[in-house]
């Protein structure tokens, strides 16, 4: 329990034992600022010097050069420091209620209970829950891909096919003649909280097209045709689990099929830069974790636009790889040589920060020279056939990657010796330019090794070409019908619906590949595409309470790459003027970075020591970790009081509940969800909807504190009434929380005369609690002593404030603490 108040500290008046015209000793390192002699050994020294110490600041600010002239006697400096110290003390005390809430739970004390915190118990209890969560995430995903190849098995291609469907981008439009433009018609949209509310329609799906593929191609209107079939899986899936968001089937053709069904508009340009086949989730699924060997031409031929061409090529290719692959570019020309020198003989992981180097490196190549590529393919083979017997890298697809203008030669000798006949590396060859005359040469390279030929002309040629690549290896797959699940890395998906909202939620995705049953085409192994459905990762970490975590506690999901998922102190956005921006590498963050070993010579704020718990989540790459603090981590305190009292005391205008906390689950029955927390608990203690699922434990918790906090609002109430007008303006407000999320706060000023309207406000998240932390207040006061009072100093705002350029008078907020049941403050 901390219990504080927010006081405004005006400077005391002089006492008749304070001399008239106090004395300084000026600090000669500076001119402006004024420091005691020494500290004061006295018996609220913590409060007395820092009262003191702020005193003397303010003071030093406004005071003439003159003043600095005299010297101030020790004693005098330790009168004033007991007296400002005494006067401050008392009214923290009396404004807070320390002394009131103190009594109270002397009262219950007999009733408490104090339990033993069991952290493994705790983290396997969170990742089954996260478990069952994410499987109903994966049933409604196989439920897409069921249905998906039914469809495509039940349709027959009709070239001539005549179809119209929901366009994402030209629903509801009209024409100057005020009719619905053609694939425009109109699509009823609302406004839904579920889907960070966006206007939706969660009736039906729409189609989504990149500008570059064109809306009435055959093969378009026929997959569109054939999807149709999902609308009713989706709306079943969305019924069976409301808290599933986004769900979607992009295909191998170019469209999006995206529920619920949103309008979609284009960018400043009029473009619709969004291809499906371009996401990671729609890769990873698409494809095996592979390793893959660049080997780009870089001889004197591939001067001017090829070589811009083949630089847009390898960083098409590198888009096209994630964490589970291991890549590395060779250039040669006369000699071979890594463009990054201390990769060489190696792969390295395709993490974003591998990829982004690389592209780097890759902007520089330089032309010169003549191109010998069999040294190259001979460094390319032995590097993968290391990797593979030390059974290293993906240990999957291995495939050679070559970018040249077709000048290639003594090539056959290396095949024969490192591929032939069992062909384990696949060899992918893109011939750059227009001239054909080496076309030959490419084809036969790719077609003997179980590759792909494709010739690149232009830039704008890239991208389909390059995605060739992915559909021969994912043909193993197809033919096999491997369903593999995928689960993404933690990504800000800006590009969707980016023209609506910017979604700064970390998500991951879980997705699934969709092939043809068809048997004509069954030998020949298609993707038709690729289903799957987001999950916020913000959801998932609501199934690891904080109330049960204490003051310090928290978790944090790792992915199988040693990544984090999520952690409290992963920050992946950056300020860019008034807008939020994540970081470049803001996925690929290591625990490392965010857990710091305690080092002897650091000095910090404050250490904790903790214990760390942790498993797997089960059919997921990810892992969760629990951390406990030892002390407050170690235990947890019960109550014990009954409904009908506890249900009188909620019902208070300033009491309020952790907004981010799932006290009760509103998120399912869509009449839930515009309950606030309160609201639902309150129905669900009264009986008034049997369908509301609470969590009991963390209800009864609330119900306890808010009974044994009550007395408190009177109190505060008599306090405001007893102060006149006139009174000297000291104390803004009073407030406690407790552990179990349940605040209570009482003005004893104008609500237009707080000095910080802010604190206490979603607007100052470090003042209230959230999913992620207890308020800074409350975990500051929770480390310090017991019998002191803990000072945060704030700018005042508002009205009548002084401005930036003098002084703002700072706010104090004085924190009391109760300790394992015992009654002790600080």
């Amino acid at each position: 329990m901390v219990c504080g108040c927010s006081a405004l500290l005006p400077l005391p008046n002089p006492r008749p034992t304070m001399p008239a015209t106090p004395n300084f000793l000026a600090n000669p390192s500076s001119s402006s600022r004024w420091i005691p002699l020494q500290p004061m050994p006295v018996a609220w020294a913590f409060v007395q010097k820092t009262s003191a110490l702020l005193w003397l600041l303010l003071l030093g600010t406004s005071l003439s050069p003159a003043w600095g002239q005299a010297k101030i006697p020790l004693e005098t400096v330790k009168l004033w420091a007991d007296t400002f110290g005494g006067d401050l003390y008392n009214t923290v005390t009396k404004y807070s209620g320390s002394l009131l809430l103190q009594k109270k739970y002397k009262d219950v004390e007999s009733s408490l209970k104090i339990e033993e915190v069991d952290g493994l118990e705790l983290v396997r209890k969170f990742s089954e829950d996260m478990e069952n969560m994410l499987r109903r995430k994966v049933e409604a995903v196989q439920n897409l891909v069921e249905a998906a190849e039914e469809a495509d098995l039940n349709h027959e291609f009709n070239e001539s096919l005549v179809f119209d469907y929901y366009n994402s981008v030209l629903i509801n439009e009209r024409d100057e003649k005020g009719n619905f433009v053609e694939l425009g018609a109109e699509f009823l949209l609302e406004s839904n909280a579920h889907f960070s509310n966006l206007p939706v329609n969660t009736s039906i799906s729409s189609v989504q097209l990149p500008t570059n593929v064109y809306n009435k191609d055959p093969d378009i209107l026929n997959g569109v045709y054939m999807s149709e079939a999902l609308n009713a899986v989706f709306v079943e899936n969305f019924q069976r689990d409301p808290t599933l968001t986004w769900q979607y089937f992009g295909s191998a053709t170019g469209f999006f099929r995206i529920y619920p069904g949103i309008k979609w508009t284009p960018d400043e340009n009029g473009v619709i830069t969004f291809d499906c086949r371009n996401r990671g989730w729609y890769i990873q699924a698409a494809t095996s974790p592979k390793d893959i060997v660049i080997l780009v031409d870089v001889s004197g031929s591939m001067k001017g636009l090829r070589m811009t061409i083949a630089k847009h090529t390898i960083t098409t290719i590198l888009d096209t790889l994630g964490e589970n692959d291991f890549v590395n570019i060779i250039a040669y020309n006369d000699y071979v040589h890594y463009i990054e020198p201390c990769f060489k003989g190696i792969l390295v992981q395709a993490d974003r920060d591998n990829r982004e180097h690389f592209k780097l490196l890759v902007e520089e190549l330089m032309v010169k020279g003549v191109g010998v590529v069999d040294q190259a393919l001979r460094e390319a083979f032995q590097i993968l056939k290391q990797f593979q017997e030390a059974k290293q890298g993906s240990l999957c697809n291995q495939a050679i990657m070559l970018i040249s203008d077709g000048a290639v030669e003594d090539y056959e000798p290396v095949f024969e010796k490192y591929n032939w006949p069992d062909c384990k590396v696949r060899v992918f060859t893109y011939l750059i330019g227009r001239e054909v005359s080496f076309a030959d040469r490419m084809k036969w390279i790719a077609c003997n090794n179980k590759g792909y030929y494709t010739q690149i002309s232009t830039l704008a040629d890239t991208q389909e070409n390059v995605m060739e690549y992915l559909h021969v290896l994912s043909r193993p797959m197809v033919i096999n019908h491997d369903h593999d699940i995928i689960w993404t890395e933690a990504y800000m998906d800006s590009k969707l619906l980016s023209s609506q909202a910017q979604s700064l939620t970390l998500l991951t995705t879980v997705a699934m590949p969709v092939f043809s049953k068809k048997n004509e085409t069954r030998s020949h192994g298609i993707l038709l595409g690729v289903v799957g459905s987001d999950v916020a990762l913000r959801e998932l970490m609501k199934l690891a309470p904080r109330y049960k975590l204490g003051v310090h506690g928290y978790a944090f999901l790792n992915t199988n790459n040693g990544y984090i998922l999520s952690h409290p102190d992963l920050r992946p956005l950056y300020r860019e003027g008034k807008k939020l921006k994540p970081k470049p590498n803001y996925n690929s963050v290591d625990l490392s970075e965010v857990e710091w070993e305690d080092q002897a010579e650091s000095k910090r704020v404050l250490f904790l020591t903790n214990d760390y718990f942790f498993t797997d989540i089960s059919d997921t790459p990810f892992s969760l970790g629990v951390v406990l603090s030892r002390g407050h981590g170690e235990y947890i305190l019960l109550g014990n009081t009954s409904v009908e009292e506890g249900l009188h005391d909620l019902l208070h205008p300033d009491l309020a509940l952790a907004g981010d906390w799932i006290y009760c689950i509103t998120d399912i029955d869509p009449d839930h969800r515009k309950l606030s927390q309160l609201e639902a608990m309150i129905r669900f203690l009264t009986r008034k909807d049997p369908d509301l699922e609470c969590d009991e434990e963390l209800v009864r918790e609330v119900l306890f504190d808010a009974v044994v906090t009550a007395p408190m609002e009177a109190y505060w109430t008599a306090l405001a009434l007893n102060m006149s007008e006139e009174s000297e303006h000291v104390v803004d407000m009073a407030f406690l929380g407790t552990r179990a999320g349940l605040l209570r706060s009482s003005l004893f000023v104008g609500s237009e005369k707080v000095s910080d309207r802010k604190f206490l406000t979603p607007e100052d998240e470090a003042s209230v609690f959230t999913l992620d932390r207890f308020p800074l207040w409350y975990r500051q006061a929770s480390e310090h002593p017991a019998g002191s009072f803990v000072f945060n100093l704030r700018w005042a705002e508002g009205p009548g404030r002084p401005s930036a350029k003098g002084l703002p008078p700072p706010l104090c907020q004085t924190i009391l603490k109760r300790r394992d049941g015992k009654m002790s403050w600080s």
